[in-house]
């Protein structure tokens, strides 16, 4: 079995376990919620690479950080305390941040995680999202890379803004619904594959071959790379300027 049936057949088998998880949150962590504010200084790194893993929750990640990490997280219970890790090794930093092994397979409800990265230094960054939510505002950010393994639930992945530097951008579908928002001042180029459901492409990319481009590509120095693969569910591209999906 090749691996994009494989995952598909993962997806099949455990979208019944994401979904019961979901609808009985109020079975897990019962009492008052945790709250916590973190911040993660860059310290020597000249660039870094951030590791999120979220396995159910709401998770937001924005720009405009004075340091490398500032995080609001709130949790159900002590065990639940969100896992923060840095080192920084020759120079770059390696920022992790994940749910410890207890919360997986829980409800999402008592999980949200506010997270604002620095826009002033080179980065990677790799997103891990279980069940629920999460809305990825990534353009304000100097990323060169980015990684999205996606679960059930519904994602955005915000593309839009000023880029400075080419950007790679891979998404793995997961159950549900996932929409990426495409720049329309630099140059796009997305291909899509795959899966079960609606792949949509809207805001006026032109395709050419088996590739969606934009007005800008070819034109700017600067390149945005975007490859999805599709999982169960629906996928939308959408250029900026275009009305969000509803």
């Amino acid at each position: 079995m090749d691996k994009p049936m494989a995952r598909l057949s993962f997806l099949l088998m455990v979208l019944p376990l994401l979904w019961m998880a979901g609808c009985n949150t109020q079975n897990w962590d019962a009492g008052p919620p945790q709250t916590e504010s973190q911040t993660v200084k860059l310290g020597d790194a000249k660039s870094a690479r951030v590791e999120i893993d979220m396995s159910a929750g709401e998770l937001t990640v924005g720009s405009g950080a004075k340091e490398l990490l500032e995080a609001d997280f709130s949790y159900g219970s002590p065990s639940s305390k969100p896992e923060v890790e840095y080192n920084v090794s020759e120079g770059q930093g390696r920022l992790t941040i994940r749910q410890p092994s207890s919360v997986h397979g829980r409800g999402s409800g008592r999980n949200t995680w506010d997270l604002h990265l620095s826009n002033k230094v080179p980065l990677e960054l790799k997103v891990d999202q279980g069940a629920g939510r999460a809305r990825l505002t990534l353009g304000g950010l100097s990323l060169s890379r980015l990684d999205v393994d996606l679960g059930a639930g519904e994602t955005v992945v915000d593309l839009t803004g000023d880029w400075k530097n080419n950007l790679t951008a891979n998404i793995d579908g997961g159950v549900g619904r996932a929409t990426v928002r495409l720049p329309s001042d630099v140059g796009v180029r997305a291909t899509a594959h795959g899966g079960i459901g609606a792949i949509n492409v809207r805001g006026g990319m032109i395709k050419v071959g088996d590739a969606y481009v934009n007005e800008s590509y070819g034109k700017s120095p600067i390149t945005v790379e975007v490859k999805v693969e599709g999982g169960v569910g629906e996928i939308n591209l959408e250029l900026g300027g275009a009305p969000p999906s509803v």
